[in-house]
Parts: C-alpha cells; sequence; structure tokens
C-alpha cells in the first residue's frame, strides 16, 4: 500500500482533483493518503471530499486528515506541496504597494516585485516543510505546485537534498488551445517546450509530425482568436514561438504592455480568454471568494453532489507518482528543475522548465540545447532577477532583492532607481512580520 501526502491540503480544488486523478490507477486503488494543513475548517473539507471521492469510485484507499506535519509526512512515497503564505490581506501588499509608484500587477504570484515577495514570504515555510520531509520520508517525490514555482524550486533544490519536481499546468493548457484553434486532435499533437515558468516557449509544435506554426499564424489573423489572447498574441508575432502563460500573467513580465494606461487599456483590458490582464485579478478574486463566506458556500455545493465526474484529468501529479512508483509506466511532461547543461544560452544552475521523463528511475530532464536568441534575451532578465532574489534570500540581504526589482522589466519600465528603492523599502516594512530573516 502506497502513502501519498497532500502538505496545504486545504487548498480544496488541488486536493479533490489530483486525489480523483491518484485513485484512477490500479496501483493506487488502496492508497493512503494523508492530507495535512495548518487551517483545520479547510482540511475538515477536503476529507470529506477525498471520502466522497472513495465512496463514489468504491476503492479501497483510505484517508487520513492531520494538522500534525510529521506524522502526515512519516514514511510517505510522494508528497504534494499547495501551500500559501499569508492570506489576501498581506497578498495585496505586493499589488497595492507597487501600484501606488505606477507598477500595475494583474496576478503578482511568480516574479516582479508582487512575486519576489510573495517568495520571501513563503521560502521559509517552504523550507521547515522540505526540511520535514528529508527527516521522515527522504526519499519520497516530491511535487510542488505553490508558486513563484521557479524561485521556491530554485531554492529549495539548492538548499536541501529533496527530490522536488515544479509542476505547472501553463503547459499542457496552453498546448490544449493551440490545437483546438488550428483544429487538431490533442492525441496527434506534439511540441517541444522550454524556457522557465510561464516564459516556456514551444519551440516546435507538430501535428501529425509536420511544423503547425503556419497553421497558428493563419489562426492568430482571425480576430476571435486574436482577441482571446491578445498579450499572448503579440508576443507571438513579435518573438515567433508560442508562450505558455496566459496573457494576463505575461502581461506583467516584460515592458511592453502594461507601463501605460493606453498599453492597459489596449492589450490587457478586452481579451476574451479568462484573464485578459485586468488589475489585481486574482487578489480581488480572493477577496470575492472571502466575502460572506463565498468559498464555504461554494465547497458545500460541490461536497452536495452525486454527480461529479470521476475520470482523469490533465494535472501531472498522478502520472508521475504512477511512473515512479505505480506501475512504472513512463510519463513525459514539463518540469521545473536546475539548469544544469539543460539550456545552454540560460543562466547555470536557474531554475527552467523543460521536457523530462518520469520513470522507475525517477525525473529526468532532456538537454534542450540554445534557445532562439530573441527568446534567451527576454527570459535571461527574469532569470537572473529569480537568481538574485533567491541569493538575497538565502544571505538574508536586502541590496540582492532591491536588484532583483531594479531590473524586473516593468518595474525598470516605469520607475527610476531612487523610486524602485523606495518601493522595496515600503514592501519590506509591510512584511516585516515575515521577513525577520533579513539584516
Amino acid at each position: 500500500m502506497r502513502k501519498i501526502t497532500f502538505i496545504g491540503a486545504g487548498s480544496f480544488g488541488f486536493t479533490r482533483s489530483l486525489v480523483r486523478d491518484v485513485l484512477t490507477f490500479d496501483a493506487f486503488r488502496d492508497v493512503e493518503i494523508r492530507l495535512m494543513d495548518i487551517d483545520s475548517t479547510r482540511l475538515a473539507y477536503s476529507e470529506r471530499a477525498v471520502r466522497k471521492i472513495i465512496e463514489k469510485g468504491n476503492y479501497p484507499a483510505t484517508v487520513k486528515a492531520t494538522l500534525n506535519r510529521a506524522e502526515a509526512l512519516e514514511g510517505a512515497d510522494g508528497v504534494v506541496i499547495t501551500i500559501l503564505s499569508g492570506g489576501p490581506d498581506i497578498f495585496r501588499n505586493d499589488i497595492e504597494i507597487p501600484k501606488k509608484y505606477g507598477v500595475d500587477i494583474c496576478v503578482g504570484d511568480t516574479r516582479g516585485p508582487s512575486g519576489i515577495f510573495r517568495f520571501l514570504r513563503t521560502a521559509p515555510a517552504m523550507l521547515e516543510i522540505c526540511r520535514d520531509i528529508e527527516k521522515y520520508c527522504p526519499d519520497a517525490v516530491v511535487l510542488n505546485y505553490t508558486n513563484p514555482m521557479a524561485m521556491l524550486c530554485r531554492y529549495i533544490q539548492s538548499e536541501t537534498k529533496v527530490h522536488m519536481t515544479g509542476l505547472c499546468h501553463s503547459v499542457q493548457g496552453t498546448a490544449q488551445m493551440l490545437a483546438q484553434w488550428i483544429g487538431a486532435p490533442m492525441e496527434e499533437v506534439t511540441y517541444t517546450c522550454a524556457g522557465i515558468n510561464h516564459q516556456a516557449f514551444y519551440l516546435e509544435y507538430k501535428w501529425n509530425g509536420r511544423d503547425a506554426y503556419p497553421l497558428i499564424r493563419e489562426a492568430v489573423k482571425q480576430p476571435e482568436i486574436y482577441n482571446k489572447e491578445q498579450v499572448r498574441n503579440e508576443m507571438f508575432l513579435g518573438l515567433d514561438y508560442y508562450v505558455t502563460e496566459s496573457s494576463g500573467h505575461n502581461s506583467e513580465y516584460s515592458a511592453w504592455f502594461r507601463k501605460r494606461p493606453d498599453l492597459v487599456e489596449k492589450y490587457c483590458t478586452h481579451g476574451t480568454n479568462w484573464n485578459p490582464g485586468k488589475h489585481a485579478y486574482i487578489l480581488n478574486e480572493y477577496f470575492e471568494r472571502e466575502e460572506d463566506g463565498k468559498w464555504m458556500k461554494d465547497i458545500e455545493e460541490w461536497l452536495e453532489k452525486d454527480d461529479f465526474d470521476l475520470a482523469r484529468g490533465g494535472e501531472y501529479a498522478a502520472c508521475i507518482f504512477n511512473a515512479v512508483f505505480g506501475d512504472h509506466t513512463p510519463y513525459e511532461f514539463n518540469a521545473n528543475l536546475r539548469n544544469f547543461g539543460l539550456i545552454d544560452n540560460l543562466p547555470q544552475g536557474c531554475c527552467v522548465e523543460v521536457p523530462a521523463i518520469a520513470s522507475r528511475a525517477g525525473v529526468r530532464p532532456f538537454r534542450v540545447g540554445s534557445l532562439p536568441d530573441q527568446l534567451a534575451v527576454l527570459i535571461n532578465t527574469s532569470a537572473r532577477c529569480e537568481e538574485l532574489a533567491v541569493e538575497g534570500c538565502m544571505e538574508g540581504d536586502r541590496r540582492k532583492i532591491f536588484h532583483a526589482v531594479l531590473f524586473d522589466p516593468l518595474t525598470s519600465a516605469v520607475l527610476s532607481i531612487a523610486e524602485t528603492k523606495q518601493m522595496v523599502d515600503e514592501m519590506f516594512e509591510a512584511g516585516k512580520d515575515y521577513l525577520a530573516y533579513f539584516k
């Protein structure tokens, strides 16, 4: 009987869907699911959901919920981490302080000033979790879904011996979107995607072995498709390769779309997909869900349903676990791992998102070689800012954090050096309860 632990199991959507996926594999029908969170209310909801899934599928699996991390981790074969350090009232500083200085953020969980300070809050908690993994289940396969993905994975993969792989659904999600645009069945599509998290590009995208980029270029000329993803489609038209993460996210990673109100209006307001780039999009979603206990009502509504689907979803996690310690069917996916000989023209040791294969031997990445020069220029800036942020975190060096923010493309397009320093100082002051480890 295998044991799979969810740390941050109060993340109801992730826990519910990933447990459902795990149980679709014959090797895991009798799995022991362990749920751990520091929020007892959210933990109880997730436990109810898992029991409901087990009951509906008539699985011989078991579930145990606990507030004790050591108890949850003891002897685990696999660990999924989906934590959030600080709630919306803390997260709002990451968004509202930059906006006061003119840096307009849409999501703010990945990079730039908002993503960096989210990382600085989350890193100590993530390190504590991984120290416990080293102690209680050192050989476990650890899959991280917590953002900011690249900085957290780079930090943990350098500071611990934990076998951590970072996962993001933007790669397979975008591949499916492009397939729909050109009318290709997904099972006939192959691709090579590489870069860094949320700034990975499809270096190849093929339909039945033939280059499908000419079809994508034709599709993007159609107004209804162009308008779905205005930022990403503009990036594609300018850079010749398609990027993974949604327009709202990508609009804050470069200098091209959010440095002036007229650009925000033009590129980040009228897109028709889920997140075109509205200011504080996710923060406002958090507050909306908190209002009048809406998140509880939504969960209760799901828990009352009997007609939910048990079919496997599109996330990587369960397939990776199955490949490594289930029935050992190899599985190819994109992993967030440190760059040791994987991408030649990105910083050595930074966290990259590259093709990998999971098997009985564990997770092994594929070497990509060099990215096209225009992509390398863009991605190097982000990757080197992330390297500065991680080094600043490890050394408790505020100056390196300032430099990491200073060279962020959007921040540097809007602010002077002095203005950036003032903004960073204010963000340190606002987050001081979480950042006492800085000098």
